[in-house]
């Protein structure tokens, strides 16, 4: 079926749910007026649906592919791109005075959310961009800004972060990557990295990597790493693509989704790059990008929810099995109970992970405007929109393959593709095991003074809401249960931080739907009671797992895990 933007369900969610008009009334966003925001969201929509979507299945049947030396993209992709740099869907937020269009984050959230739905391997090349933007905003020096940023927001030129190594993936501390001062205040970059999305394409005038490596006596782990920008082309004294760098894609990973989008292993044999931020802070300078694209990754499973749930609702519409059920029913599969649970699961699924995203993106604005409460709030929120926004998109692709059915596993369907695409997005940007860790871990730094706020504030909230007595229930259960992490040693929170991460989710979730219901119609009411009924009820079980910690996962040896 047609992928439809959906451009109402984000003005209801900027308005009533995520409280947009907070950040909307702040000086520097001055320009993020209702009009400009639906003229936007209108245009990225209608881009996304007549552009982009069709592009989908092309690039997951015809693969990005590597070609003596040279990485060739599926048909279609570089006028796609083209079309999305054209309407500035890469510098939303980024700085005016570069060329993009200086609004806010949250405005960006909604139009990767549209484009990942529509083609989601494709949307991940102006994710890496967007993210070099905000990098190098915050610590590069002038000379770079000056060259890179109006390039990079152009469109002409796209972006990659270069962390993962063979022998250090999550482990970024074991990195071998060399820097070598070159003595000009350049650095001849060496090593090979592996899992660069986007590493090469063939339609950008210049790729350029940002790339984590050691200088020489640099201190062991992390503390020892710095950030270099690192061009595929040196730029000429106009500042365009010169002579090839000392760089290449060695070879593309055969995946098991996103086929569109080139992973690379990239090899750097003393390649000219410049320092980024301070020497041995580039874990500083990079986390910047990371957490950038930890909230746009959560959107990449917002779009998943958000592209099988159309399909699946279609679908169930026209497909015409047994007898009509219900009384007025339509003779199709939307009439049978079960079908009917898996939809509205789906749609409730999608809303609750949309939601969290877009509240994120505007605690991250206000946040970015000098209000530390809210930086605080999105700190303990993006590692919950992280990990629940991917598994959602996995849960809800895997339920729209069981909506279609037999159909369902017929690759012409479509469907199939997003549980592939989507499968890796709990697993990059940190596996939502790792957000999990940083919540009960870093997170938790503070003696769980941010968390308890945060909780306080949803029990407030729920408590005022006619629905709410649950929630107030479940939120109280979610503050004892951080109170007993916060007791354990760090292992122990360890073990039972995944449970937590997504009771938290269920609480955050059932809090959305509430604002909805309290402000839209008896539709959005409806839906508010399923998730509550149905799907929060899962929180109290998450909650006694969490309480477990550790308990028992050591219980088999690792032989008795190999019997």
């Amino acid at each position: 079926m047609p992928y439809r933007a959906p451009i109402a369900e984000f003005e209801f969610l900027l308005a009533h749910v995520a409280g947009f008009d907070r950040v909307a009334a702040v000086p520097r966003f001055a320009e993020a007026t209702p009009d400009t925001v639906r003229a936007l969201l209108s245009e990225a929509g209608r881009i996304c649906e007549e552009v982009l979507a069709p592009l989908n299945a092309v690039g997951d049947r015809q693969p990005s592919r590597l070609e003596n030396g040279v990485v060739r993209t599926p048909p279609g992709y570089a006028e796609g791109y083209r079309a999305m740099a054209e309407a500035g869907m890469t510098a939303i937020s980024a700085s005016p005075d570069n060329g993009g269009l200086g609004l806010p984050i949250t405005v960006t959230t909604c139009v990767n959310d549209m484009a990942g739905a529509a083609c989601l391997a494709l949307q991940m090349n102006t994710l890496m961009t967007q993210g070099q933007i905000e990098a190098l905003e915050h610590h590069a020096s002038e000379e770079i800004k000056a060259l890179y940023l109006p390039r990079l927001t152009s469109g002409d030129w796209s972006s990659t972060m270069n962390l993962t190594e063979p022998q250090a993936g999550s482990d970024v501390g074991a990195l071998t990557t060399r820097a070598e001062p070159a003595g000009d205040g350049t650095y001849r970059i060496t090593g090979q990295k592996i899992y660069i999305s986007w590493g090469d394409n063939d339609f950008t005038g210049n790729v350029v990597h940002l790339v984590l490596a050691r200088l020489p006596d640099a201190p062991k782990g992390t503390k020892g790493i710095s950030l270099f920008l690192v061009p595929k082309r040196i730029p000429d004294a106009a500042g365009e693509p010169g002579v090839a760098n000392s760089l290449k894609v060695v070879s593309l990973e055969h995946k098991l989704g996103l086929h569109g989008s080139p992973t690379c292993v990239m090899q750097y044999d003393g390649a000219k790059g410049w320092l980024v931020g301070e020497e041995n802070r580039g874990m500083a300078a990079m986390f910047t990008m990371m957490n950038n694209a930890r909230l746009g990754v959560a959107v990449h499973g917002v779009s998943i929810c958000d592209a099988a749930t159309q399909a699946a609702v279609a679908y169930a519409l026209d497909r015409k099995q047994g007898r009509p059920l219900i009384e007025g029913g339509t003779g199709s599969i939307v009439d049978h109970a079960d079908v009917r649970r898996m939809l509205m699961e789906m749609k409730a699924e999608t809303f609750a992970a949309r939601a969290m995203a877009l509240d994120l993106a505007v605690s991250l604005d206000l946040g970015h405007a000098g209000d530390a409460g809210q930086a605080a709030r999105a700190a303990v929120l993006t590692p919950i929109a992280k990990a629940y926004g991917t598994e959602m998109g996995i849960k809800t692709a895997n339920i729209g393959i069981q909506v279609h059915g037999g159909m369902g596993y017929i690759e012409e369907t479509g469907v199939a593709q997003f549980a592939r695409d989507v499968r890796v997005a709990a697993i990059y940007e940190g596996t939502n095991g790792i957000q999990a860790m940083d919540l009960v871990g870093r997170k938790m730094a503070d003696g769980g003074v941010a968390i308890h706020a945060l909780i306080d504030a949803l029990e407030a909230e729920a408590g005022a809401h006619p629905m709410g007595a649950p929630v107030v229930q479940m939120a109280q259960g979610l503050r004892d249960v951080t109170g007993a992490l916060l007791a354990m040693e760090m292992n122990a929170r360890f073990g039972g931080s995944v449970p937590y991460l997504m009771g938290f989710a269920r609480v955050l979730g059932a809090v959305y739907h509430l604002r909805a219901a309290a402000a839209g119609d008896a539709a959005r009411g409806a839906l508010a009671r399923f998730y509550i009924d149905r799907l929060l009820p899962e929180a109290q079980g998450l909650f006694a797992q969490a309480r477990q910690g550790a308990s028992g996962l050591y219980d088999l040896s690792p032989e008795d895990l190999a019997a």
